[in-house]
């Protein structure tokens, strides 16, 4: 399994692409196919401040409820309203359907979290692939 060289990716399973002040969130590859089917998620509304390490949202699959993450604080820009319908797209590419985008209040937050050197071993350690 591959996780992009550019995102840095949290213990919890959410993956985070910086791309100057911004960045983009979504979860992780393996945290999909550990879900299976995934039927619902639950996302905040753009305005609303997101704080590392705490919850952001809920993922919903056919097998449990799963809390969100927020890899790095900031502000909610913008929400993937297309996962509303069709929130199977994650499973189809986890790694391109992003979840929410911030604008992040500590870009050095980011630093802090796993490469994905790091998380691949994790995740290996974990019992995955």
């Amino acid at each position: 399994m591959a996780f992009p060289a550019d995102y840095r990716y949290t213990r919890e399973h959410e993956w985070i692409k910086v791309d100057g002040n911004q960045a983009s969130i979504g979860i992780t590859d393996y945290a999909q196919n550990s879900l299976g089917d995934i039927v619902f998620v639950e996302l905040p509304k753009v305005g609303d401040e997101l704080t590392a390490g705490k919850t952001f949202g809920t993922v919903e699959s056919v097998k449990a409820v799963s809390e969100l993450y927020a890899p790095a604080s900031g502000k909610v820009v913008a929400v993937n309203e297309n996962l509303a319908t069709a929130p199977e797209r994650i499973n189809s590419d986890a790694h391109g359907a992003w979840m929410i985008k911030i604008a992040l209040s500590n870009t050095g937050e980011v630093n802090k979290l796993l490469s994905s050197a790091d998380y691949e071993k994790y995740v290996k350690e974990e019992g995955g692939h």
